[in-house]
């Protein structure tokens, strides 16, 4: 069977308008071609859908039975276009972002803000996770991105660089850096440290940096959330090496100075499967993000 839109457009027209006359008006074309429509929709149903007579056209009961379902068929292709459009011009849509949070707690909020007053009809869900979650969600498809640093990954993985992250020093006003406008590496050499614990990319990160200044990391105190780190800075209990972006959640009391020789950065990327074409509210959330992020994560501290 093939069965055009066009023929059922043409039997719906005859039908509402009652005549080929005017269907053949309203579709703007020939009587002969309308004509020719109907015809060859009867020839693939194998049943009469309209009697004519001299002055009008009227439905068989084959076709009253048709009429109902082209109908809804009609209905819900302009449905489908309708809501592909919305997507298109980002009225309409739905974004599941994964994010460490920390990063979710700093990034998203101004983000989401901002995407829905230039896009109200767009949702955005946040998967708040580890980094290693935030990868296997992006795998499996639970959510449409994540956001963080990462380590390598694999081909089916996309990534985007949104900034770059520098890691900088965490001190309390009695510090003897607050007056320093950067600090060298082996200046920290016997400074109480706070650290993250091992499982952290960037106690990873600290410790290229204590290594590469030729001095030893002892930490002072080990935690799991940054937030706790710089709670024990502002204790005046050590210092902390952390990324930029953590001073959006830092004390006012807590000081951040830039790290030198060597200056160590990462990248804060989007990720996303390979191979898939990013949809419309997805790449209007990248755009609002990346700038958001890079406010986060200047290249000199203030």
């Amino acid at each position: 069977m093939a069965i055009t839109l066009r023929q059922i457009q043409a039997f719906l027209a005859v039908t509402e308008q009652g005549t080929f006359t005017k269907a053949a008006e309203r579709l703007n074309m020939a009587q002969p071609a309308l004509s020719q429509l109907v015809r060859d929709l009867e020839r693939e149903l194998g049943i009469r859908v309209l009697d004519r007579t001299t002055r009008r056209v009227e439905l068989t009961e084959g076709g009253r039975e048709f009429h109902g379902a082209a109908l809804k068929i009609v209905q819900d292709l302009d449905t489908a276009v309708l809501n592909a459009n919305g997507l298109a011009e980002r009225r309409r849509g739905r974004i599941v972002v994964a994010v460490p949070p920390l990063l979710a707690a700093v990034i998203m909020p101004p983000t989401i803000v901002a995407l829905q007053q230039k896009y109200p009809g767009l949702q955005v869900a946040i998967i708040d996770a580890r980094n290693d979650l935030v990868v296997e969600a992006v795998r499996f498809g639970k959510a449409d991105c994540g956001v963080g640093t990462f380590p390598a990954l694999d081909d089916t993985i996309e990534r985007t660089t949104l900034a770059r992250d520098s890691l900088m020093l965490f001190c309390g006003r009695g510090s003897r850096f607050a007056a320093c406008d950067s600090v060298a590496w082996r200046d920290l050499a016997d400074e109480p440290l706070v650290t993250l614990t091992r499982d952290s990319g960037i106690r990873l990160l600290a410790e290229v940096g204590y290594e590469t200044a030729e001095i030893t990391l002892k930490p002072a105190y080990e935690v799991t959330q940054i937030t706790t780190a710089l709670a024990l800075v502002e204790a005046g209990l050590g210092i902390a090496v952390l990324p930029t972006y953590a001073r959006a959640v830092a004390p006012a009391s807590v000081l951040v100075r830039p790290l030198t020789e060597p200056s160590i950065a990462r990248d804060i990327v989007m990720i996303r499967l390979g191979g898939r074409s990013a949809s419309p509210a997805l790449s209007a959330f990248e755009g609002l993000l990346r700038r958001f992020v890079r406010q986060l994560a200047p290249s000199e501290a203030d």
